[in-house]
């Protein structure tokens, strides 16, 4: 079994900053990608910025320049700094893996809850 936990969401101003960070756990062999996605009511899920094992990143036209993805490997954590915040950044962001489970070798997309970051103006 392998869960993504995410943390970091919440209401901030416009102009300001938040961090969310995601945790990888259970029985994995290796992750691959890892990213963040996000979803407003009534709207398609949409990538934000993905990030593989080697360190290729592709960011939304939408963040370029605002946003920062990292990951810590060892940790099997992906990180999204976001700067500069929008009230169009509003909306519930997910975490994403593309993974190998232990158990298997089996490939896996795994989702996190999500985490509603609220941008006022």
């Amino acid at each position: 079994q392998v869960q993504l936990v995410e943390s970091g969401g919440g209401l901030v101003e416009a102009g300001g900053s938040l961090r969310l960070s995601c945790a990888a756990s259970g029985s994995i062999f290796s992750i691959n990608v890892m990213g963040w996605y996000r979803q407003t009511p009534g709207k398609q899920r949409d990538v934000v910025a993905r990030i593989s094992t080697g360190g290729m990143i592709n960011y939304a036209d939408s963040v370029k320049g605002r946003f920062t993805i990292s990951r810590d490997n060892a940790k099997n954590t992906v990180y999204l700094q976001m700067n500069s915040l929008k009230p169009e950044d509003t909306a519930v962001y997910y975490c994403y893996a593309d993974l190998i489970v232990a158990t298997g070798r089996t490939y896996v997309n795994v989702w996190g809850q999500g985490t509603m970051v609220t941008v006022s103006s």
